[in-house]
């Protein structure tokens, strides 16, 4: 196991009610992982510095791409609230983020996390009953942010194989769902729970399956079977694309990490824009538009005619 990508949160944070998005919870990774491996830990008085270049490498994107993100990222992360219970039953309510800083001219950011982020996460090894801890590389192929809040959620149980029931409104609150969002449960189903629960099986080194917990005729609730795969796949691990293929529209020999940099390219967006409606979920933000393009790749590459499709890689 890889000490520099090792993310340790506290299940008392881990479990916090919060509404991160993807680049958010990627930037609060990157601030566990890289106080780890630089060997000093997160305080409240002390800047943690992140990288574009550090970004880009590890979420495979370009450099400029990675700290415009980072930015981003950050600015709504300021504003971020988070709550959880702590050990007196109260709750509590706290910000993630109290300072940051802009090094514009070195691509890099410096953040301050607030007390109750610095407390609830640790450089310490050891107590896994009490730490959540996960190789970072086993999310960060992941494209639904609901796919990385429940894998955080569930693989503090792996070694139990089994959770308890998860509350239906206390889980939809963890995984970032809001109030007025797929209200119905087969929609629930459909574009949150089934394509979490698919990404967490295809990328991670965990699989999981569901069964659901009804009061009368209403679900109260889930519970999950968690169980550590027999050769965990490696999300990091780069596949080469034979370049002499007779056919230059298949994504043969691309993951999804390179089919993601290929959606992203302003020229591939410019060009398949008109697949998609503007009130769909795939023309309202980066996230649905990733998440629908890869997808219609893998099934169907030939109507991306264009160009080749490897040369979107290069931008």
């Amino acid at each position: 196991m890889s000490k520099g990508n090792l993310v340790v949160k506290t299940n008392q944070l881990n479990s916090a009610l919060q509404n991160l998005s993807l680049p958010e919870i990627r930037i609060v990774q990157l601030a566990i992982v890289d106080a780890r491996e630089t060997n000093t830990g997160l305080s409240t008085d002390k800047p943690l510095r992140i990288d574009a270049l550090r970004y880009a490498e590890m979420f495979e994107t370009t450099r400029q791409n990675g700290y415009k993100r980072m930015k981003e990222a950050e600015e709504t992360l300021f504003n971020r609230r988070f709550s959880y219970i702590d050990d007196n039953g109260k709750i509590v309510k706290s910000r993630w983020i109290q300072q940051v800083r802009y090094l514009d001219d070195e691509g890099a950011i410096e953040l301050v996390f607030t007390l109750a982020v610095v407390n609830g996460i640790s450089r310490i090894d050891g107590a896994e009953d009490f730490f959540t801890s996960y190789l970072l590389e086993q999310t960060a192929s992941m494209y639904s942010i609901y796919s990385v809040r429940l894998y955080e959620l569930l693989v503090q149980w792996k070694a139990a194989k089994q959770t308890p029931m998860f509350a239906l409104d206390k889980f939809r609150d963890q995984l970032g769902v809001g109030i007025e969002e797929y209200k119905a449960m087969n929609d629930f189903k459909k574009r949150v729970l089934l394509v979490a629960i698919d990404e967490i099986n295809e990328k991670s080194d965990i699989k999981i399956s569901y069964e659901q917990v009804k009061k009368g005729r209403s679900i109260a609730g889930f519970k999950f079977k968690v169980l550590t795969k027999e050769k965990p796949k490696n999300t990091k691990q780069e596949s080469v694309r034979d370049s002499h293929t007779a056919d230059m529209f298949t994504i043969e020999g691309l993951n999804d990490k390179q089919l993601g940099r290929i959606v992203r390219n302003p020229a591939f967006m410019a060009e398949y824009n008109h697949l998609v409606t503007p009130t769909s979920a795939a023309g309202q933000s980066q996230q649905g538009w990733d998440f629908e393009m890869i997808n219609r790749l893998k099934k169907d590459a030939s109507q991306f005619n264009k160009r080749p499709i490897k040369d979107y890689l290069d931008y």
